[in-house]
């Protein structure tokens, strides 16, 4: 849960494609695709995709949920490309693309499966509402806890990745700010900042470092000098918001505080952090898609599962009745399947209709038009803020990839710069991250896109701020 990505705008789009696809050394395979970037095909294309990005941004007006325009678009664009190659010389490209793209959503896909059935399981066993017992019981102020949550979103990110810490801190957050509605969506926009900001200075923390990492360019440890730009970039939005949150102390539930947490609840937690685990080993050792790792760690969930549903009749679980989930009765003895229905359909499906939009966009050649303009003709420096900004808008996935498959020649710190802005850009708005995409899913009522639009001018002062830093320190 993502990166990924996010878990949008979200994750895994471009790099779909290998790189014989974009590579400027291998002519043979780019003489095979024809470029639409400057044909009536093409225009109608982004005109497609701008059109379901307004929808998208539109959601909490119109309530369309985000995944329809963005799928309808997908396809839409699909059909144009599979036109403008219906007389080419090889037919099969556009074929193998899609599945390309549908392979890396698929990745992405079970991934973020497995995190929200993880998570879903540890609100239903109460384990989030211990956890706001405890902060509550210890007196905690509502600034305390946005203070706390922002914290622990930026170091734990750097391990678990930023969409899956997101997810789990947006949960925390939402059970403890139940009666302060306008304190959960400054805090998860806070959550939002400090996941992507601990993500940019670990291999593990965001998809695009993990590009980098992969690719050669910046060994494993360098990647920690952007250790105190990542601090800035989440601290400087951080101490402004934090003047907005609202005073007081949450109160604390009196009804059933003594049985808060349901029997497994611990446990389920401590499979979840042997799952993340697994997926970093299975990476780290053994070299298999993180991806993997995540699905066996789904079996520790599932085995266990079978003990609580038999252990005792009275283990039962309840419908969930988090803030902005839809109730689905009563589910008797816990049950894994009932927790995998319970998760976010509708983000999953938003990552999909990205996934595939931008990855024809890229296939028609626009993220390589846009490329060779911002290193060919603006140079390192101008381009790798840039970069920043476009993830925001289009998301820091397809535009790394494209970097990358340029190769410009860098320095290290620049390297290290294109690194942190991309990781660290899509916290300008809403849908430029997964952990931000996510979110308004998790916190749909409470968490939008133009309530975090109203703080990006704060945002991006933290932004330009970490780059000063970065380029005064390393």
């Amino acid at each position: 849960m993502l990166n990924r990505t996010l878990y949008y705008l979200v994750a895994l789009a471009i790099s779909t494609f290998s790189l014989s696809v974009f590579a400027s050394d291998s002519s043979s395979a780019a003489a095979k695709h024809i470029d639409l970037t400057h044909s009536v095909l093409g225009y109608l294309a982004l005109a497609i995709f701008v059109a379901a990005y307004a929808f998208v941004i539109l959601e909490e007006r119109i309530h369309l949920r985000k995944s329809k325009p963005v799928m309808a678009a997908a396809g839409l664009i699909w059909i144009i490309i599979a036109i403008a190659y219906q007389n080419a010389s090889d037919q099969h490209l556009v074929e193998t693309a899609i599945r390309h793209n549908f392979l890396e959503y698929a990745e992405l896909f079970f991934f973020l499966l497995v995190a929200m059935t993880y998570i879903n399981a540890m609100l239903e066993r109460g384990v989030f509402n211990r956890l706001r017992q405890i902060l509550v019981a210890k007196g905690f102020s509502y600034k305390g806890i946005f203070w706390l949550t922002g914290i622990l979103a930026f170091f734990i990110s750097p391990i678990a990745d930023n969409l899956t810490t997101a997810l789990v801190m947006c949960a925390v957050l939402m059970a403890v700010g139940k009666q302060k509605p306008e304190f959960i969506g400054l805090g998860c926009i806070n959550i939002v900042v400090a996941a992507n900001a601990g993500g940019a200075f670990s291999p593990f923390g965001d998809i695009t470092t993990l590009m980098v990492w992969q690719k050669g360019i910046i060994e494993f440890g360098t990647f920690f000098k952007l250790f105190i730009p990542s601090l800035v970039n989440f601290l400087v939005p951080a101490v402004i918001m934090s003047f907005a949150v609202p005073q007081g102390i949450p109160q604390p539930n009196t009804a059933n505080d003594d049985n808060i947490l349901k029997p497994g609840g611990y446990v389920i937690v401590g499979l979840f952090l042997a799952t993340i685990v697994t997926a970093v080993s299975f990476h780290t050792f053994l070299h298999i898609p993180p991806v993997f790792g995540m699905m066996f760690g789904f079996a520790y969930l599932k085995i266990y599962s079978y003990f609580l549903k038999t252990q005792s009749s009275n283990w039962e679980q309840e419908p969930d009745s988090s803030p902005g989930s839809t109730p689905h009765g009563d589910y008797g003895k816990f049950d894994i399947f009932n927790k995998i229905a319970q998760a976010e359909w509708d983000t999953l499906f938003f990552f999909y209709g990205v996934i595939l939009a931008v990855g024809g966009l890229g296939f028609m050649g626009y993220l390589s038009l846009a490329s060779n303009f911002m290193y060919g003709e603006l140079g390192a420096l101008p381009a790798n803020v840039l970069v920043g900004i476009l993830s925001a808008l289009v998301d820091n996935i397809p535009v790394m990839f494209a970097v990358l498959t340029m190769n410009p020649d860098m320095n290290t710190t620049q390297w290290l710069l294109v690194t942190l802005t991309a990781g660290v850009g899509g916290s300008l708005l809403s849908v430029g991250s997964a952990a931000g995409v996510a979110l308004m899913g998790q916190a749909r009522g409470y968490y939008s896109f133009f309530g975090h639009l109203k703080w990006m001018p704060v945002i991006a002062i933290g932004y330009f701020a970490s780059i000063a830093v970065h380029l005064l320190i390393n």
